[in-house]
């Protein structure tokens, strides 16, 4: 009664594993395949290096730069774009649905230094001192033209005040990283901290300079040093193709476990169908991101699961063949195989764990989707395997041929 009930338990732990995996947990499909964010390789976007142009830059500065280019992709509406150092002097940006990359760097990587000077080169007011920028149509006395409206904080309410004071008749000269936009005369004082900034702009280009100067000028100039779009036909193709490289391979390790072990193989097929599900539970509920590599990672871990099986499987029949019973041989088997696998399995988590934490971007993809896979499958082949063999046996089912003795 008791090897009944483990194997309507374990059944049903499949089952409902299947089910969240491929359909999920209430109306936002929690813990389904389709929560896993899909890497640029794999659904089409753009990735981007940049490198600081200085010399050292403080983690300070890199972190306020990281803080700076991720408002400026929300304000652009790149909300699953993601941002990262890379070392001590690079930022890596990887941002999904965009195919231009020269498009995304001009608009993610501008410096958007504005500063304020007087006809004398002096700098009365600097971009950091605007609270709040709006791109719209404004009348200029040539019609209404796009401009970029501007409200200043308390600090440079009272600097543009004083410069405007001291340049009655004189042209606030207006720079966006060093180069001249506008130089509006100073017809009278600006007492309220509101201006406009009008030039040679559409509509567009006004709402994205707007965008830049609101959310602040980085803390130095970055340099693009490489760029790769990838696009999205391309990358559904390439996901496509794995998808099914994987599900053939899949079926196919059923087929032949099934075929060379027998009742153990429909132990190990069991054991790998839960971990297969149990491993898109894990990447859904830790909302990683799944590239061509970490696809990869996941096929050599289930190939490490299924290597867990066989040296389990012929540690079994090395036993029967010198005439133990089938429970005894279950029993030796598991406890000779255990340490090769324990040891195999931990040389591989580490080797996981190093590109991890010294990895970048696909290669931290590779890492993780192979660790979690090596976990999972250590649990499943060393835990799950076992009831199961150990539960065919109490039901009855002895005969040394049926575990490929």
């Amino acid at each position: 009664m008791k090897a009944i009930l483990n194997m309507v338990a374990i059944l049903c732990v499949i089952v409902i594993s299947a089910y969240l995996a491929y359909y999920g947990f209430g109306s936002d499909k929690l813990l389904s395949y389709s929560n896993i964010r899909l890497g640029l390789d794999l659904q089409g976007g753009v990735n981007i290096v940049y490198e600081a142009e200085t010399d050292n830059p403080s983690a300070e500065d890199m972190s306020a730069a990281v803080a700076m280019i991720q408002i400026r992709l929300d304000k652009e509406n790149y909300t699953e774009a993601e941002v990262s150092i890379e070392g001590t002097n690079r930022i890596r940006v990887n941002i999904p649905g965009v195919e231009d990359p020269q498009e995304a760097i001009s608009s993610i990587g501008a410096t958007a230094l504005l500063t304020f000077e007087d006809e004398s080169g002096n700098v009365v007011l600097e971009g950091k001192h605007i609270e709040k920028a709006t791109g719209q149509l404004a009348d200029t006395g040539l019609g209404n033209q796009p401009v970029v409206s501007i409200k200043l904080d308390n600090e440079g309410t009272q600097l543009f005040k004083t410069a405007t004071e001291n340049n009655i008749g004189k042209p606030i000269i207006i720079k966006l990283d060093g180069e001249i936009i506008s130089a509006p005369i100073v017809n009278d004082v600006i007492r309220n901290g509101e201006s406009m900034i009008s030039g040679s702009f559409t509509d567009a280009e006004a709402k994205q300079l707007a965008s830049r100067i609101e959310a602040g000028s980085l803390p130095f100039a970055l340099t693009p040093i490489s760029s790769s779009g990838v696009g999205a036909k391309l990358g559904m193709d390439a996901f496509n193709a794995s998808l099914r490289a994987g599900i053939i391979g899949f079926v196919t390790i059923l087929i032949y476990m099934l075929i060379i072990y027998r009742v153990s193989g429909i132990a190990a097929d069991l054991a790998l169908t839960l971990y297969v599900t149990l491993i898109i539970i894990t990447l859904s509920l830790i909302e990683s991101t799944l590239t061509l590599p970490g696809i990869a990672g996941i096929i050599l871990s289930i190939g490490m699961a299924v290597d867990a099986n066989v040296i389990i499987f012929t540690r079994i029949k090395e036993e029967l063949s010198v005439n133990k019973s089938v429970r005894s041989a279950v029993d030796k088997g598991f406890n000779k195989a255990l340490s090769g696998i324990v040891d195999g399995n931990i040389t591989t988590l580490i080797a996981s764990l190093v590109l991890y934490l010294l990895g970048t971007g696909i290669i931290k993809s590779f890492a993780t989707t192979l660790g979690i896979g090596i976990l999972l499958s250590m649990f499943t082949a060393l835990v799950i395997t076992r009831i199961l063999l150990k539960t065919f046996v109490a039901l009855g089912i002895k005969n040394p041929k049926a575990y490929g003795g």
